[in-house]
């Protein structure tokens, strides 16, 4: 058995386990003794004949995993019945990072469960997945759990019975656990290794390497400032960014960088994993060009590494504000090998003014946007993981007032910051 599955194995009795349901997430654990504990949220509304399995995925090859838990979805509604109801879930060990893993729990409320089973055992012989079925007993007072183990080839269920049973929410989101390095990119040869162990399964991962500067090139700070302005969408960033390249004769550059144009929409389809690297690299493209030209003039930069971490950040952890890391966390500083600007500006707009002037756009919508128009809780996570970014951090402007007063503002800044 895999190095990863035999060391989640060791602490299987350890780990919690958490089910999204409606957005919120619930938390139960597992006990070899049963202290007549009252049944998990989870376990509750299941009728009568239906019956419950967790798949968790465990490779050691963290790009495959990647990959299969992107797939593993789409395999499990076209082969379930339709009566079956999945949800996101994960298994962690408390406050110990990179102990997250991820996969789906499977309420099936179908007459027979038997064309579940099969597909489920066709997935743990061939893939990196853990199978657990959940059982009913003393009339839906207890639950237990059954974690399926390989044997030449046939599957089965352990002997092994754990009792299951309630646990409080962790301190912070289990999410928060695996977001360093791996939701967002904290160096470059962290967010390089991903792209380059992908050659085998994307093409184009050889044309992203080709554009990456040489590390081996001395890193010298540039002489003249360099400005990043960030914002949702429609906060006015494109009229500001112009407008400040023309007053102050400043070089103009957008991250992700114009050269990864083409092969964005190719990465867009990947798992979390790889599409934040292939972006995390599009900022040491940018920190190349803005070497380049703060020799000679101010570079003015429409968003950069602030962008990247706070959508990352406000992805990966669900919920409310409260779920993300706390203030201070080192999730969100800067990263060490990483050119850092010498002022960043967050623009803000109320809500409601922003989808007035998106909607004067007439364009279509990111699936970002799209995500920030229907859930007001991760427009919240994104604006908030903005304020906590340091190393730089942000300084907010009010972007309501007319574009030339948002300019003055914002010049005014850049004297006191830049004296320029």
């Amino acid at each position: 058995m895999a190095r990863r599955a035999m060391s989640l194995l060791s602490q299987w009795s350890s780990r919690i386990f958490s089910v999204e349901l409606d957005g919120a997430p619930f938390y139960f654990s597992i006990q070899e003794t049963h202290r007549r504990e009252e049944v998990p949220r989870v376990f509750r509304e299941v009728r009568n004949n239906g019956r419950c399995y967790s798949l968790l995925v465990c490779s050691d090859d963290r790009i495959r995993r990647a990959k299969f838990y992107g797939e593993l979805k789409g395999k499990l509604l076209r082969g379930l019945p339709p009566e079956c109801d999945l949800s996101p879930m994960s298994s962690f060990l408390p406050n110990v990072k990179d102990s997250l893993i991820k996969g789906y729990f499977l309420k099936d409320n179908s007459e027979s469960s038997s064309s579940s089973e099969r597909l489920l055992r066709r997935l743990i012989q061939h893939d990196p997945v853990f199978v657990c079925s959940y059982f009913r007993r003393e009339e839906g007072q207890l639950w237990t759990q059954h974690l399926w183990s390989h044997a030449d080839s046939q599957t089965m269920e352990t002997s092994k019975e754990y009792y299951v049973v309630p646990s409080e929410a962790p301190q912070y989101h289990p999410s928060t656990l695996n977001i360093i390095n791996s939701d967002v990119f904290y160096s470059f040869e962290e967010a390089y290794e991903v792209i380059k162990k992908c050659g085998d399964i994307i093409p184009e991962a050889s044309s992203v390497l080709e554009l990456l500067p040489s590390r081996a090139e001395a890193r010298s700070k540039p002489d003249f400032p360099v400005i990043v302005i960030e914002g949702l969408d429609a906060t006015g960033k494109t009229t500001l960014t112009e407008s400040l390249r023309d007053t102050l004769g400043a070089a103009l550059l957008r991250s992700p960088p114009q050269c990864l144009s083409p092969l964005r929409a190719r990465f867009d389809q990947e798992p979390p994993l790889i599409r934040r690297a292939f972006y995390a690299l599009g900022n040491y493209i940018t920190a190349e060009q803005i070497g380049q030209e703060g020799m000679k003039t101010p570079v003015i930069i429409d968003r950069f590494w602030h962008s990247t971490a706070a959508y990352a950040i406000a992805t990966a952890v669900s919920g409310p504000v409260c779920n993300l890391p706390a203030e201070g966390s080192e999730v969100y500083c800067w990263p060490s090998d990483l050119l850092q600007p010498s002022l960043v500006v967050l623009l803000t707009l109320d809500p409601e003014e922003r989808k007035r002037r998106l909607r004067d756009r007439g364009q279509g919508k990111t699936e970002e946007e799209q995500k920030l128009d229907h859930n007001q809780l991760f427009r919240l996570r994104v604006e908030e993981a903005y304020r906590r970014i340091i190393g730089p951090a942000c300084v907010i402007v009010d972007a309501s007032p007319s574009a030339d007063q948002v300019l003055q503002q914002v010049q005014l800044l850049i004297r006191g910051k830049c004296h320029l």
